[in-house]
């Protein structure tokens, strides 16, 4: 008896660590891994990010995270499967704001957003940036860019990691204040429509820097410039399209954590905490750095706000483009 009461109260003692290590996870569930749904490919902005935190993430939850990338349907494969998985803790999503362009570019969507999913964090945002294929284009900067697409209305094409995408509408955005044409290519994700636009066959493409950046450094992709307000410190010789005179043109692509919908107010907490240690971290800063990505944790209130502005502003952009749901 005396064995056994002392087996017990080891178990018991071990169970209390591990709770206080691990809050809103039993001892039992403490092995089990993290999974980290992308509805994008690899090759991609958000993909490049969390790989890079991956480990850190992994550290700061207690258990191994791994990353199973779930693209198609311009990303709504994979969120369908986020939404479907119990709101445990143990299956979470690293999305871009693609999210929140979805409603007013999909129709018929088979999830609400941001309803049927959980906001943890609006953890920073990533630049983008406007290349083509040298071979294909001969234009250096904007001016020389916007006059070649003008020369030939829908003479060019541009891909984009799928229809609805914040690439695609970043793509039709720059279009519409230069007052100039050309065709959407869409994509199953990033990486194939990266590789078609280092082989020749679309012209041009609006797509994350760390998507990119060891392409432009070769040369096999020419930049035209960046889509944000400011130059970036990991491409400080690329010109923004600002700065260039197209004054109008300033998108950006942000990156957020999600989980399903239902998550408790505890293991929110327990991601965010996690999110926001990972970020920290002096190796995930540094390769965050040199990707060009901006980072900012938010709190879970401001992430749930943003969801519901962003979906406005981002319907009022689509309107203006002049993009119909598909």
């Amino acid at each position: 008896m005396k064995n056994h009461i002392t087996r017990r109260a080891a178990l018991a003692a071990l169970t209390s660590a591990a709770a206080v290590a691990l809050p809103g996870l039993s001892f039992a569930q403490a092995d089990r891994p993290v999974k980290f749904i992308l509805p994008n490919a690899t090759g991609s902005g958000v993909d490049a990010i969390t790989r890079a935190a991956a480990p850190a993430l992994g550290k700061a939850l207690g258990t191994n995270v791994v990353v199973e990338n779930q693209s198609g349907a311009s990303g709504v494969i994979g969120l369908q499967a986020l939404a479907k998985n119990p709101p445990d803790g143990f299956t979470l999503s690293v999305v871009s704001n693609n999210v929140v362009i979805f409603p007013s570019v999909i129709k018929n969507l088979p999830f609400d957003m941001p309803g049927d999913f959980t906001p943890v964090a609006v953890v920073g945002s990533t630049p983008m940036v406007l290349v083509v294929n040298p071979q294909k284009v001969t234009a250096t900067n904007s001016r020389e860019f916007i006059a070649a697409l003008k020369a030939k209305p829908d003479g060019y094409n541009f891909g984009s990691g799928g229809n609805g995408t914040i690439l695609h509408l970043a793509g039709e955005m720059f279009l519409d204040e230069a007052n100039a044409k050309a065709r959407h290519i869409p994509y199953k994700g990033v990486g194939p429509m990266v590789t078609d636009l280092l082989g020749g066959q679309i012209d041009f493409g609006v797509v994350a820097l760390p998507s990119v950046a060891q392409h432009i450094k070769s040369g096999a992709l020419r930049a035209i410039g960046m889509c944000a307000d400011k130059r970036t410190q990991a491409a400080p010789d690329i010109p923004t399209f600002i700065e260039q005179g197209l004054t109008g043109y300033n998108m950006e692509a942000w990156f957020a954590v999600i989980g399903p919908k239902g998550m408790s107010a505890a293991q929110v907490k327990k991601v965010h905490d996690a999110v926001a240690a990972a970020f920290n971290d002096a190796t995930v800063k540094e390769t965050m750095a040199k990707q060009g990505n901006t980072i900012s944790v938010s709190s879970t209130e401001q992430a749930q706000k943003a969801f519901r502005s962003e979906l406005a502003r981002y319907a009022a952009l689509v309107k203006k483009a002049g993009i119909e749901p598909q």
